[in-house]
């Protein structure tokens, strides 16, 4: 089991427990050429802590959480925490670039998510879904496209569906409102 470390609030250290399965640092994520599971999900870990940690939010890897809505023992790609409220979300990430068996796993991942006792979204990418299973994807209310740019890691318009989860989960709306688009009231005359 692998213990990543990263700067936490008020000059403490976090410890991240998990099993992450490239040699990423969540500092900056490993994206190999050809995009693995195990990969997207250490760069998904890695987006978030980027952008999240310093508004107190702990990133964890491979987390046991339960059971699955068929009995067998859940674990959670990735889990945040924000440890002052206690708030979370867990996130299963799928990436897929050529046409392939996860398709068949969709349905049944969206509907686990549903079945937490705690708020959850399937993080998802690639070119290889199908489209009557893209469609789901887009529809559903837990799953959020996103695909950060490994070298970056920076909030844009293909990591705004997950920036808009979280912001919903811990209330981060001043990171996803343009200040641009605030309502001005004009002085009547």
């Amino acid at each position: 089991m692998a213990v990543l470390r990263a700067p936490a609030a008020k000059g403490k250290s976090t410890i991240l427990k998990g099993k992450p399965a490239a040699p990423a640092t969540l500092a900056k994520a490993v994206v190999p050429r050809a995009m693995t599971g195990n990969g997207y999900r250490d760069l998904i870990a890695s987006y978030i802590h980027h952008n999240y940690s310093a508004h107190g939010l702990v990133v964890y890897v491979e987390i046991s959480l339960g059971k699955t809505v068929i009995g067998k023992d859940r674990c959670i790609d990735v889990f945040v925490v924000r440890p002052d409220d206690r708030k979370a979300i867990a996130i299963e990430c799928k990436f897929q670039d050529s046409l392939g068996t996860v398709d068949e796993k969709i349905p049944y991942a969206l509907q686990d998510l549903d079945a937490l006792w705690v708020p959850g979204v399937l993080a998802y990418a690639g070119k290889g879904w199908s489209k009557g299973v893209l469609h789901s994807l887009e529809a559903s209310r837990l799953a959020a496209h996103c695909l950060p740019d490994a070298s970056t890691l920076h909030r844009s318009k293909q990591t705004r569906e997950l920036d808009h989860m979280l912001a919903a989960i811990f209330g981060f709306w001043d990171l996803v409102l343009p200040a641009a688009k605030r309502f001005k009231a004009k002085t009547l005359p």
